[in-house]
């Protein structure tokens, strides 16, 4: 029972830091709107409690979220080929998104260093989920069909909302609802893999297929 609970609360307390840190977000910087500015904009270098931020919004997301699927490995050990790699491309996006916090924004613009680096860490947050949600729905797909559908639209909704969507008022706003549906994307593996895993330890698809 310890093992199957852990990883769950691992990705509700992810999301519960993530929530909190977007409550406060305003303390310090009045100004700051979640419809209008970019989320990292508030943790840039130089920015008022910047460092707390993306400690609650960035780092510790990111590091639950990385040791749920290093628990969550144990449930697909003998799983096909597609849902371990979904998996470790998830494992992937959770450092990518961690790593956000840890390379923050630069205010003197996008062209800075530090700046792009957190762009490039941005990017693959969402390059590395997409794949991971689809080869995870693709694998679960015979034995969890409504989960793994779910799996494959949250897998295409992100880079919509994160990357085409923003555009004017939408910008704070689309990506948002993109980090959401990314925390949403984890709560559903686990409760998949977890559950797949409690109720029948054969009923993954075996590795090799």
């Amino acid at each position: 029972m310890k093992s199957i609970a852990l990883p769950q609360l691992g990705a509700w307390l992810a999301l519960a830091f993530f929530l909190v840190a977007l409550l406060l977000a305003n303390l310090g910087v009045p100004e700051y709107s979640h419809l209008l500015h970019p989320l990292a904009l508030r943790g840039a270098t130089g920015v008022p409690g910047a460092l707390w931020f993306n400690l609650g919004a960035f780092v510790l997301p990111g590091g639950l979220l990385l040791l749920q699927a290093q628990l969550l490995r144990k449930a697909v050990q003998e799983a096909s080929w597609r849902v371990r790699l979904g998996l470790t491309l998830m494992q992937l996006s959770a450092l990518a998104f961690a790593m956000q916090g840890l390379l923050p924004l630069d205010q003197r613009g996008v062209d800075a260093a530090a700046s792009r680096l957190h762009v490039l860490m941005w990017m693959l947050w969402w390059i590395a989920f997409v794949p991971g949600a689809l080869l995870l729905a693709l694998g679960l797909l015979r034995q969890r069909r409504g989960l793994a559908v779910v799996s494959a639209a949250v897998g295409v909704l992100v880079p919509l909302l994160a990357v085409w969507a923003p555009i004017g008022a939408w910008v704070g706003l689309a990506q948002r609802l993109a980090f959401v549906l990314w925390f949403g994307g984890w709560l559903l593996v686990s409760r998949c893999l977890i559950g797949t895993s409690a109720s029948a330890p054969k009923s993954l698809p075996p590795a090799g297929r």
